[in-house]
């Protein structure tokens, strides 16, 4: 793993999905429905699961998931979690159902519920990444992995020169490590 780089698995930023800070959620929605669909990729078919959230300078601040979107949904959810998803937590469904019924999450309809979250700024939704989601373009696969696994990222943004040049996703690197298995077994 110490040939490959990270440079050959990313995705370039201009492949990725991105909207500015004071883009709405449905903006930010239809710049990754359109990223999905004009991604094509050498190393593998999976699509994109993020936006990047750029500033004027067109300089990467943050990210949206779309878990993040999801959450959106029902603002009170940025009351009731912080960071870690409940079944970290050990909740079990029955009382996760009834923090859906207390809290009368999705009580409105649907229609609503999407209205209302898409004409939100993307900021409200975006995190901001942390030190550990970067990665030189030149660094190795195995620092990647690592990086990855003890992070617990679902990407990484590749830097080069101080500035992000791209997204290594951990789909493309367990497509990576798949493909060099299957070869291993070949032989």
């Amino acid at each position: 793993m110490k040939e490959q780089k990270v440079k050959d698995l990313m995705v370039a930023l201009s492949e990725y999905a991105t909207v500015t800070e004071d883009a709405t959620l449905y903006e930010a929605v239809l710049s990754l429905e359109e990223a999905q669909e004009n991604f094509e990729d050498k190393h593998t078919r999976y699509r994109h699961r993020a936006i990047l959230i750029l500033d004027k300078n067109d300089n990467v601040v943050g990210k949206v998931s779309q878990l993040d979107v999801l959450k959106a949904l029902e603002p009170k959810y940025q009351d009731m979690i912080r960071g870690e998803g409940s079944h970290r937590y050990g909740f079990t469904k029955k009382f996760m159902q009834s923090m859906l019924d207390d809290y009368q999450l999705f009580a409105r309809p649907l229609d609503d519920i999407c209205r209302k979250a898409g004409e939100q700024p993307v900021h409200k939704f975006m995190y901001s990444p942390t030190e550990g989601e970067y990665i030189n373009a030149e660094a190795s696969l195995d620092v990647a992995i690592h990086q990855l696994i003890m992070g617990q990222h679902q990407s990484l943004l590749v830097t080069q020169d101080k500035k992000i040049v791209g997204v290594l996703r951990l789909t493309d690197v367990f497509a990576a490590v798949f493909h060099k298995m299957k070869e291993c077994f070949v032989e």
